[in-house]
C-alpha cells in the first residue's frame, strides 16, 4: 500500500479528521476507534512503515521512541502502576488491518492471557 492510500498517513496529514492525543517529530497517538480496554491508544510513527517486517537497520531509535512514548502515556492515563499491554500486530494472521506500523497500548482492566 502506498502511503497516500494509508488510513493512518491520511490522518497524520490532516486529510481525515482526528484528535491526536500526542504528536512529536517522530510519532503521533490516537484513541482506537474500537477500544478493547478502557485505555486503548495507538502509537504510530510519522513515517510510513507498513509492518514490522519493513523495519530497516537504523530504525531502532524510532521503535524505541514508540515504546517510551507508550510508557509515558500509560503513566499519564494512570495505568502504569497496575499494568498494561503493548502489542504490535504483523500481517493478517496476527490481526493487522491497517498496514502502517502501530503499537497498541491497552490497559485499565485485567487483561487475559493468552491474548488470541
Amino acid at each position: 500500500m502506498a502511503p497516500n492510500d494509508c488510513l493512518f498517513c491520511r490522518i497524520r496529514d490532516g486529510l481525515i479528521p482526528a484528535q491526536p492525543l500526542h504528536r512529536d517529530e517522530h510519532c503521533f497517538v490516537l484513541q482506537d476507534i474500537h477500544p478493547q480496554a478502557p485505555v486503548h491508544l495507538l502509537v504510530l510513527p510519522n513515517r510510513h512503515v507498513a509492518t514490522v517486517n519493513d523495519l530497516q537497520p537504523g530504525d531502532e531509535p524510532l521503535v524505541g521512541h514508540l515504546f517510551t512514548t507508550a510508557a509515558r502515556l500509560a503513566a499519564e492515563k494512570g495505568i502504569a502502576a497496575s499494568g498494561y499491554r503493548l502489542v504490535m500486530n504483523t500481517l493478517g494472521d496476527a490481526g493487522q488491518t491497517v498496514f502502517h506500523l502501530h503499537l497498541h497500548l491497552l490497559g485499565g482492566r485485567q487483561l487475559g492471557w493468552p491474548p488470541g
